[in-house]
């Protein structure tokens, strides 16, 4: 795994907790490093995500600020996914999904989200089981289509 997905790994083991502990609530999607002195943090709560809450979980944070600039972000229309149970509420939904392999990057319907894997649906190339502990990042696919 590089560098840049480890260290995403250990801050969202850092902060996951420390900001879902101080604002009820809220879980911690993802977090993303979009450069090395800059991370974005993914959040969500039952009741949406506005900015006085983005602001709320921005506090809690103040502690890594003398080493990044912090983002903290709504999970948007391309929501990220990045738990079992995260993929669990996805399924049949259109997915991209990154990994480490050499064929890094997938994209097809997830059909399945089992307790090690996912499932996905590509069109030609049929289906492709990746396991969980592969997956560097994923994220729901904006299909862009209005009523």
């Amino acid at each position: 795994m590089t560098t840049t997905f480890a260290r995403e790994r250990t801050l969202q083991d850092e902060i996951a907790p420390a900001v879902e502990a101080r604002v009820p609530g809220v879980e911690v999607l993802a977090v993303e490093l979009p450069a090395t002195s800059r991370f974005r943090v993914y959040i969500d709560h039952p009741e949406g995500v506005d900015h006085a809450l983005c602001e709320r979980v921005a506090r809690v944070l103040d502690p890594y600020r003398s080493e990044y600039t912090i983002e903290v972000s709504s999970p948007g229309t391309d929501r990220p996914l990045r738990k079992p149970e995260h993929f669990a509420g996805a399924v049949g939904e259109r997915v991209s999904v990154r990994t480490e392999t050499r064929k890094n990057r997938h994209r097809g319907v997830l059909v399945e989200a089992g307790d090690d894997a996912i499932t996905l649906q590509s069109g030609d190339a049929g289906e492709t089981r990746i396991p969980y502990d592969a997956i560097v990042r994923a994220n729901l696919i904006d299909e862009g289509l209005t009523t």
